[in-house]
């Protein structure tokens, strides 16, 4: 199976569909969910070959706003990702120095049953071994 990249841009009510590593192939669809049918269709006409045996990898032309909002999403992905890690390490460093499970709780602002959930995750990751 061949894999092709397939750009699209919003041009008033459609999608505009280029091909670039295929000189000529154009073609349009009315949504996004489309484009990937449209361009398998218009690439299977030029190359005379089962569309079945076309891969597409769609890349829209994003709207800056869009851009900002995937931006936004991705930062507060990693601001969790980071809460997480040093709530853990919090609940484990009160924890080990003597806090009960309430005090580390109201030191947190959660619950004493989601500090035992926090303490009780295990504390080593799994690792690889060469041999």
């Amino acid at each position: 199976m061949t894999t092709y990249s397939v750009s699209c841009r919003r041009v008033g009510n459609w999608w505009a569909i280029s091909v670039p590593e295929l000189k000529g192939v154009h073609t349009q669809a009315r949504r996004l969910d489309q484009v990937a049918a449209m361009a398998r269709e218009a690439i299977a006409l030029l190359l005379e070959i089962d569309p079945a045996a076309i891969s597409i990898e769609v890349h829209p032309e994003l709207p800056g706003t869009v851009v900002a909002a995937l931006d936004a999403r991705r930062t507060a992905r990693d601001a969790d990702e980071k809460a997480e890690q040093a709530t853990t390490t919090a609940v484990r460093a009160l924890l080990g120095d003597g806090y009960t499970v309430r005090d580390a709780g109201a030191l947190l602002g959660l619950s004493p049953q989601r500090i035992s959930q926090i303490a009780a995750q295990n504390t080593t990751r799994p690792t690889s071994s060469a041999a």
